[in-house]
């Protein structure tokens, strides 16, 4: 079974920047794929970025794509989410994920992720 923590939300003000680690606890070896998703009251989750475990290739949204980076520390098993040049729409609790599938098969896909995070909040203000 595995289990995953999140850290490193908080509030900021725009233009700000924020780090996001998520701590994988268990066995994680039949984990192919991690990512981050963001949840906003009243709105569907959405995939942020994910990458694969094997190959570290990345994937990002829209919407972060040259301001997030995502990235994982092999050794110490942990998943990271740098964000900069934040806006006020980042503003969402963020979830951090893993999933058995491949990320090619649908990164973005919540519903290939069997594993989450408690979630930390991220607010922005303006």
């Amino acid at each position: 079974q595995v289990q995953l923590v999140e850290s490193g939300g908080g509030s900021v003000q725009t233009g700000g920047s924020l780090r996001l680690s998520c701590a994988a606890v268990g066995y994680t070896g039949s984990t192919n794929c991690m990512g981050w998703f963001r949840q906003v009251p009243g709105k569907e989750r959405e995939g942020v970025a994910s990458i694969s475990r094997s190959r570290g290739t990345t994937f990002y949204a829209d919407s972060a794509e040259g301001r997030f980076t995502v990235s994982q520390d092999n050794t110490k098993a942990t998943l990271y989410l740098q964000m900069n040049s934040l806006k006020p729409e980042d503003t969402a609790m963020y979830y951090c994920a893993a999933s058995i599938s491949a990320c090619w098969v649908n990164w973005a896909d919540s519903r290939n992720f069997p594993y989450w995070g408690q979630g930390t909040q991220v607010t922005v203000s303006s």
